[in-house]
């Protein structure tokens, strides 16, 4: 009988908890430990970390800031941001 493949990170969990559960749990933790992640003030990589669930430090600049659960934005979270962007690029555009 061959041997099975374990997967990554996940494969701590052995066969317990479902395959589903372990995938997802592989992919959010892989984003985390990749350094993936950008500070939305510096935007550096690499200094984010999470405090709490939706709450993230950034060591580098000292920023504290909220967002999604495992990442550091959320989707409409993201939209709200170009929007804000957009309408401010637009007011500085009219007063010049």
């Amino acid at each position: 009988m061959g041997k099975t493949k374990k997967t990554g990170l996940s494969a701590t969990f052995g066969a317990r908890y479902g395959s589903n559960v372990r995938k997802k749990w592989r992919l959010i933790m892989e984003k985390q430990k990749g350094g993936n992640l950008k500070c939305p003030r510096c935007e550096t990589r690499g200094s984010i970390h999470r405090i709490s669930t939706g709450i993230w430090h950034c060591k580098k600049c000292n920023a504290k800031f909220t967002g999604g659960a495992y990442n550091t934005q959320t989707p409409r979270g993201a939209e709200s941001f170009r929007i804000a962007k957009r309408k401010q690029r637009e007011s500085e555009v009219i007063e010049e």
